[in-house]
């Protein structure tokens, strides 16, 4: 999840205003992914359309998440079917979302590779669908819905800090963060933007610009809440040895709210410089945010022990909208033993795993530690820097899911 208001005014954890400007090329990016067809628009007619996305045998495929609004009478769903068929797309799933006179009607799609969005969106607004939004899908969404949904309800029954994922898996491509304050008894709907009771205090806001939430879709989204709030706060106990270079070995876990004093602790050995890099802003308000930071509604911390016990050195994997924050601290006399580019390592792939397109870090151009574990990764890196902040974003291969 995003970070709470309070975080974001005084710019500790993210570098401030840099997370802003980085925004433009995200979004224009998701742009290029999706369109949207409204009432009136398009001309080329049925069998145009139909012709444009049509499939011929042994031809390379791509998959569609598709949404269309059609009335609520007999006929409406078989004359969008229809209109599929005769564009030789193959529907592989469907799903009705009820609006008293209306349906919104979800499709997964296989079309040709050359298929463009604007022609399979003409198509079924042709055949009588509204507000069409046609968007790129992947391998992930061949699970069929049940199973998918029950997936997320095990990965979120073991797990508190996966709650926010599967929302966002649950409901499609959105921004979710959590808004401290009273605890609403019930949630609401409210087109775009869903409004949900926090089990952990406050409420979750979660908002979709492209497309609004149907009824159906708060329920769900309602039932996963309810699901984490009667099983209370969950953090998976695996612990796992970590070899550094000279045999010595230290452990690395999951962290929770539940490790502050001890992580209080790392911060009072920790040097300023290295903890002005960390957190970008004054070093006396560090320890204000660790409770932020170690929550699992707004990331996944990893903690390294020694073997004595005590807590060295944490990497937080925090959900910034739509976008996902690796950041680092390593405690000054445990630096430069290659802990932090493995726990670097281990955050991305977490990352992967929650199908996040990239991950990014906020540092200064001086913190060469930080730089030299970002080009270790071994992946496409993208550098900005504005103000002395310097962002470096590395873009992940989507993980590996096997076919239905």
């Amino acid at each position: 999840m995003a970070d709470d208001p309070a975080a974001k005014k005084t710019d500790t954890t993210t570098g401030g205003a840099t997370r802003l400007w980085r925004r433009a090329a995200p979004a224009a990016r998701r742009g290029l992914r999706a369109w949207r067809v409204r009432p009136g628009r398009g001309g080329r007619g049925l069998r145009g359309a139909a012709a444009a996305v049509r499939r011929s045998p042994g031809s390379a495929t791509a998959l569609w998440r598709v949404r269309t609004t059609v009335r609520d009478e007999p006929g409406t769903l078989a004359r969008v079917c229809g209109a599929l068929a005769a564009g030789g797309v193959d529907i592989l799933t469907l799903q009705t979302h009820p609006l008293g006179d209306r349906t919104v009607d979800e499709f997964l799609l296989r079309t040709s590779e050359a298929a463009q969005p604007r022609e399979l969106a003409r198509l079924l607004s042709e055949a009588g669908g509204t507000d069409t939004w046609v968007e790129r899908a992947d391998a992930h969404d061949l699970v069929d819905t049940p199973t998918r949904v029950l997936n997320l309800a095990t990965r979120a029954a073991l797990d508190s800090a996966e709650l926010p994922l599967a929302l966002r898996a649950l409901l499609g491509r959105c921004s979710i963060r959590s808004v401290p304050g009273d605890t609403p008894a019930e949630g609401s709907l409210e087109g775009t933007l869903l409004r949900l009771p926090d089990p952990a205090g406050g409420e979750i806001v979660v908002e979709r610009h492209h497309v609004p939430f149907t009824p159906t879709e708060f329920a769900r989204a309602h039932a996963l809440v309810e699901l984490d709030a009667r099983l209370g706060r969950r953090t998976p106990g695996e612990r796992h040895a970590l070899t550094l270079p000279g045999g010595r070995a230290v452990t690395v876990r999951r962290a929770d709210e539940g490790d502050l004093e001890a992580a209080l602790a790392m911060h009072a050995r920790c040097s300023k410089q290295t903890l002005t890099q960390r957190y970008h802003g004054p070093v006396k308000d560090a320890d204000r945010y660790l409770r932020h930071l170690l929550s699992p509604r707004f990331g996944r911390t990893l903690a390294v022990e020694s073997p004595a016990g005590e807590l060295v050195a944490l990497g937080h994997l925090l959900w910034d909208g739509d976008e996902t924050e690796a950041a680092l601290l390593v405690e000054d006399a445990w630096q430069r033993r290659g802990i932090g580019a493995a726990l670097l390592r281990r955050l991305t792939d977490m990352a992967r795993e929650a199908r996040c397109e990239s991950v990014y870090a906020v540092t200064r151009s001086s913190n060469t530690g930080m730089v030299a574990a970002m080009r270790g990764l071994g992946l496409p890196l993208d550098y900005q820097i504005e103000e002395g902040t310097l962002v470096v974003t590395a873009t992940l291969a989507p993980a590996a899911v096997a076919p239905r």
